[in-house]
This record gives structure tokens, C-alpha cells and sequence, in this order.
């Protein structure tokens, strides 16, 4: 990933991603060439050095079949929306502005460990359902339905789990911009309802 120093993001921020991350794109590199597949996801900070991200994959889904080259890729992604020039000060002095856009992304890298196994894999969407479930009223769980149809449905899909090797993060959020246009920025962004991304620049 292209990480100018000024758009690098901080340990505090890639933590705060990783942990509330919901979904993301796996990436592999196989023998069929790239394959990717986006999927419900959960990060475990005690897995490794620097953690793991753990999903399921349908078990005809080829993905988690090949064999993946080298390391393998999840692709997460914070809060991004478009920049009007328009909400620059300095648009309105010299004209010299273009539209962009602010994001906040992860690149997740590591070694994919296939985990066909049923008792991992109800232990993982356990945690998946109670994660997404906390909270609602009323709420769901997998004791909620019958166990033999439970057994069928973790027959049908695969656990993943990437051991993550290194991760390459970026906080686009017009940190480049001069202070008042960044300031014009977060009005633009709160003038459309956009809080979390007013926030975002506001953080950076």
C-alpha cells in the first residue's frame, strides 16, 4: 500500500480497526491466480504475536481449497467519504482545488490456517452471533434453533484463520490540507449528517 508519512495511521487507529471491524476482503494468491471473497470477520488479539482475524467460508467456496502462495491478504476498511472543493477557504482564494476522497483502510497480512474442523467452526460463529447479537432485544442464539439443524449448517462451511504477519494501515483525512480547509471539511461533512467522518478528520 502507497502510505505517505502524513496519511500513516497510528497503532491507536489500526487497533480501533482491527477490533471493530465487522467484514472484510480475503485475498489469496493460488495456483488459479487471485481469488477473493469479502466475509464476516473477527479480530483475536491473543492469537500470535500480533493477533489473528478469524471468519468461515462457504465449504463450496474454491477459496479456502487452494492452496495460498505466501502470505494471504484481508482488506478492512473504516469510515471513507468524497471531499468537495467546495468546502475549502482556499478554493474560494485561488481556485487551485480538486475533489478527493478520505478513507481509512487496513492491509492484514499473514498465513491463512484452514480450520475444517466443526467444533472450531461453532466456537468461532458462537462468538461471531453473540458479537452482533449483544445488546438486541430480542436476540438470537445458536441454541435457538434445533441442534441437528445447526450440525447441517457448520457441515456446510469452513473456518479461516490469518495469523497476522505485518500490517500496512492508512488514515487519509486531509491531514494535508491547510487548517482552515480542514476545519472546512469537518462543517462539510457535519452539514451533510456525516458525523463519524467529521470525527475521523477532527482525530487526525
Amino acid at each position: 500500500m502507497y502510505v505517505p508519512a502524513h496519511f500513516s495511521a497510528g497503532d491507536a487507529e489500526v487497533r480501533e480497526l482491527l477490533a471493530g471491524c465487522d467484514a472484510a476482503d480475503l485475498v489469496t494468491s493460488t495456483p488459479r491466480g487471485l481469488i477473493a471473497t469479502f466475509l464476516p470477520v473477527l479480530y483475536d488479539p491473543s492469537a500470535g504475536e500480533h493477533g489473528a482475524i478469524l471468519a468461515h467460508v462457504a465449504r463450496n467456496n474454491d477459496q479456502w481449497r487452494e492452496p495460498a502462495a505466501g502470505e494471504s491478504l484481508f482488506i478492512l476498511h473504516g469510515p471513507d467519504a468524497y471531499v468537495s472543493p467546495s468546502w475549502y477557504p482556499s478554493k474560494r482564494e485561488h481556485g487551485r482545488a480538486v475533489p478527493t476522497w478520505n478513507y481509512l483502510t487496513a492491509h492484514v497480512y499473514g498465513r491463512l490456517v484452514v480450520h475444517d474442523d466443526p467444533a472450531w467452526v461453532e466456537s468461532m460463529v458462537r462468538r461471531l452471533t453473540e458479537r452482533h447479537e449483544s445488546g438486541r432485544e430480542p436476540s438470537w442464539s445458536v441454541d435457538d434453533a434445533p441442534p441437528s439443524y445447526i450440525a447441517g449448517q457448520l457441515r456446510a462451511i469452513v473456518g479461516l484463520e490469518l495469523v497476522i504477519t505485518r500490517i500496512e494501515a492508512k488514515a487519509k483525512m486531509s491531514q494535508n490540507r491547510p487548517e482552515a480547509d480542514r476545519a472546512g471539511v469537518v462543517d462539510g461533512y457535519l452539514a451533510e449528517g456525516d458525523t463519524t467522518m467529521a470525527e475521523a478528520v477532527r482525530d487526525a
